[in-house]
């Protein structure tokens, strides 16, 4: 076709390659995939200037037309896309705007130039200044605060804090494993020309901020032309007294008034960063109790967890957002044009401290019961042998065993039948630690 569009995807594999030939204009699309999925999938180690290295060498060879080069997944996929946007001509927002969503740090003082009644206190730390703690404390933080690193990835080595043991705990963590994200983030900001107190903080450093908590959502939102467009809220539910989440639901629960006030409050920050041309998503709280809304956190991209839930309920993954705007073009995304009413992901979890697997679903029994349960997809994560430390991009409480995405009726219906599902997933283990 002449006016076929040559789409590179970094970390392509085929479960998306699937999903993106579904996309309007899919049609009109070639996918290629640029840098090996094993390089940024299910891997703590990430080499950031080879990879850029791998890419652009790659790019340079490819004789035809270049249309648009796209991603879905975070770091290091996310920071390293407006580097090669810039170099090839394609559209991004730019690196800038970027890391004043990404860098932890840089990200709640931009915040809170803009909206700073909603967004808690904060203040960044050497985890290696064995004084850290009492400079926390100078800087108006007590306990029990949160702490992180200024750049991480999903849950991972994120610690609440209600003793100074759990802080020296934390810490230990910290010193051992902040290098795995630090050196790769501190190689994307030599990208980039940072302003001097956020120089000062880089990859290495870490947060402390105010506990927040309450009702937990993410706004799924693109700029397009400077317009900010909040598509969606997919609520985060979490298991009972833990930290771990339990399953993502969509379309949120919240009060119609709060959400309108989180799409107020989106609008304003975005606009604000300066973010243009891209998709985002925001982490949010709604305390009920004090009635307050609070920013969580801005991820630069759209969630892939989020993918079938909108697919169930809208009638197309919203990955429909990140190659529209990759081609430069306002987005195509249905409304509640899906099979489903409602789609949720949840999280099969253990909650030990460590042990190692001797049984797994079997893919018969896997396929039995997505055939029970028409519309769930089951992906189980662990293999027999494994110990569960070994699992990658885990939080500090739990590991999931197996995804289990559905759709149903209502929310009272799809959480009836992931327990009867889930009630027939069939894991086995021995040397339980914790």
């Amino acid at each position: 076709m002449a006016d076929v569009r040559n789409i590179f995807v970094v970390g392509l594999n085929d479960f998306n390659r699937q999903r993106l030939e579904t996309l309007r204009g899919a049609e009109r699309c070639r996918f290629h995939g640029i840098i090996a999925p094993e390089a940024v999938y299910d891997t703590e180690e990430f080499d950031i200037a080879a990879m850029l290295a791998e890419a652009t060498a790659e790019l340079e060879a490819f004789e035809e037309s270049i249309d648009a080069i796209v991603g879905y997944m975070d770091f290091p996929v996310s920071t390293m896309l407006p580097i090669l946007c810039e170099r090839f001509g394609t559209t991004a927002t730019s690196l800038a705007s970027l890391l004043k969503c990404e860098h932890k740090y840089w990200s709640r003082r931009v915040q809170q130039e803009v909206i700073p009644d909603f967004i808690p206190e904060f203040t960044a730390f050497d985890p290696f200044d064995d004084e850290a703690l009492t400079h926390i404390g100078e800087a108006g933080l007590y306990f029990p605060f949160f702490v992180k690193p200024i750049k991480s990835s999903g849950s991972r080595l994120g610690f609440r804090i209600d003793t100074p043991e759990d802080f020296y705990h934390a810490i230990e963590r910290l010193r051992d494993a902040i290098g795995l994200i630090a050196d790769p983030f501190n190689t994307v900001l030599e990208h980039a020309d940072l302003p001097p107190e956020v120089a000062a903080v880089d990859g290495g450093f870490c947060m402390a901020e105010q506990i927040i908590g309450g009702w937990q959502c993410t706004v799924e939102g693109y700029v397009f032309d400077g317009e900010v467009v909040s598509y969606g809220i997919v609520d985060s539910l979490r298991y009972p007294q833990v930290l771990s989440f339990f399953h993502y639901h969509y379309p949120s629960g919240l009060p119609e008034p709060i959400q309108a006030r989180m799409r107020e409050l989106t609008e304003m920050v975005m606009t604000h960063i300066g973010y243009d041309n891209a998709a985002f998503n925001i982490e949010y709280f709604w305390d009920e109790v004090q009635d307050r809304i609070w920013l969580l956190e801005i991820n630069t991209r759209i969630s892939q967890s989020h993918c079938d839930l909108f697919e169930k309920v809208d009638g197309i993954s919203h990955q429909q957002v990140t190659l529209d705007l990759g081609l430069g073009q306002r987005p195509d995304m249905p409304h509640r044009q899906g099979d489903y009413a409602v789609a949720a992901k949840f999280f099969y979890r253990v909650f030990f401290a460590d042990a190692r697997v001797t049984r797994v679903p079997t893919p018969a029994e896997v396929a039995a019961l997505e055939a029970d349960f028409p519309g769930a997809m089951i992906d189980v994560q662990v293999a027999e042998g494994q110990w569960l430390s070994s699992l990658p991009e885990q939080d500090s409480y739990s590991y999931a065993l197996a995804l289990v995405w559905m759709g149903g009726d209502s929310a009272e219906q799809l959480l009836e039948h992931y327990d009867r599902l889930s009630a027939r997933l069939t894991f086995a283990f021995d040397q339980v630690q914790g």
